[in-house]
């Protein structure tokens, strides 16, 4: 499978149903008691591209798409509007929203990450889409210059600093970022007439480990 760097359109997956997913496995013992194992270390997320369309062009931009894509064969970036950014929605994005990490005085790369704590749990999330250009980057207490002080692969995620950061610095980051995705189906049935009355079609999305 190859992985196409385009985005699904903005303004349909603006009203799309989704979010992420966990798949945990739960015995019930004899005594009533239950032992829960999970065998995925990390969420993945799940979307429905249908109930973002509104018109006929919309549904056009939507089978255009799907065929550039060949159904499931080919990945892409999606926008999940209710998790793209690595500050709360109310915070202005600043180079010290999310720790990647420390420097050791040798290694320049760090891969962006975000994290999301509850109480004392906290789950880091891998970051390999981020938008191109949105990146910013501090060590310790600096923020530092795109171009200048390091750059970003934005079809992985990796961060490079021009020289290794000292030892102990704390590495941060701020970013916009996209999931990457394929759709979930190799069929899309849709009928004009009920897209007028207002029903739209299921059109599975989810998101594949890179």
């Amino acid at each position: 499978m190859a992985f196409h760097e385009i985005r699904f359109p903005a303004a349909l997956s603006f009203g799309a149903l989704g979010g992420p997913e966990r798949r945990t496995e739960i015995v019930e013992l004899a005594n009533g008691h239950e032992e829960r194992n999970t065998p995925w270390a990390n969420s993945r997320r799940r979307y429905d591209a249908g109930t973002g369309l509104r018109a006929l062009d919309d549904l056009e931009t939507l089978i255009a798409f799907f065929e550039a894509r060949a159904g499931m064969l080919h990945g892409f970036r999606w926008k999940d509007w209710g998790d793209y950014r690595s500050a709360p929605a109310s915070h202005a994005i600043t180079a010290f929203d999310q720790l990647l990490g420390y420097g050791d005085g040798e290694n320049r790369a760090f891969a962006l990450a975000k994290t999301y704590a509850s109480g004392a749990q906290a789950y880091q999330r891998a970051i390999a889409k981020p938008v191109e250009g949105s990146v910013l980057a501090a060590v310790g207490r600096d923020a530092l210059a795109l171009g200048r002080d390091y750059e970003v692969e934005s079809a992985t995620g990796l961060i490079t600093f021009t020289r290794p950061p000292d030892a102990g610095a704390e590495i941060r980051a701020g970013f916009e970022f996209d999931v990457p995705v394929r759709f979930d189906t190799d069929l899309i049935q849709v009928s004009v007439a009920s897209l007028s009355a207002g029903e739209v079609p299921k059109v599975p999305v989810v998101e594949v480990r890179l």
